[in-house]
């Protein structure tokens, strides 16, 4: 028998939460004080996931870099393959919250989106 202890991050609680496995399967969740906790220490066993956070270079904005994440949460397997498509990106200004940076990131069928706004710089005047 095998138990896992976690700290549930499904509500502000942060419970302490173990899961108690045999052979791989999962046979009680204890500690959690609502129903969000056992569904996160159920999926957190078997496919844990997360949402990536980055930021993407802007070219003719006025910062940059934008802020940009995945849409929703990947497989935790495919962090780095997320974060290496990521890594050439550039995308030109504007850019608005939730425009769409990059398509399917890592074949996740999940798409990474802005999460800040860029407006293009203006175009200076030459003296």
């Amino acid at each position: 028998m095998e138990k896992r202890e976690l700290t549930c991050i499904g509500c502000p609680l942060g419970c302490a939460v173990t899961v108690t496995l045999e052979n791989g399967e999962i046979q009680s969740v204890t500690g959690n004080t609502c129903k969000r906790g056992e569904d996160y220490a159920r999926k957190e066993v078997t496919h844990p996931t997360r949402i990536v956070t980055t930021t993407v270079a802007v070219r003719g904005g006025c910062k940059p870099m934008v802020s940009v994440k995945t849409k929703t949460d990947i497989p935790k397997d495919k962090i780095f393959d997320c974060v290496r498509a990521l890594k050439g990106v550039t995308v030109d200004a504007p850019v608005a919250i939730g425009d769409v940076i990059l398509e399917n990131v890592a074949d996740t069928g999940v798409d990474v989106v802005a999460t800040s706004d860029c407006r293009e710089e203006p175009l200076r005047k030459q003296a």
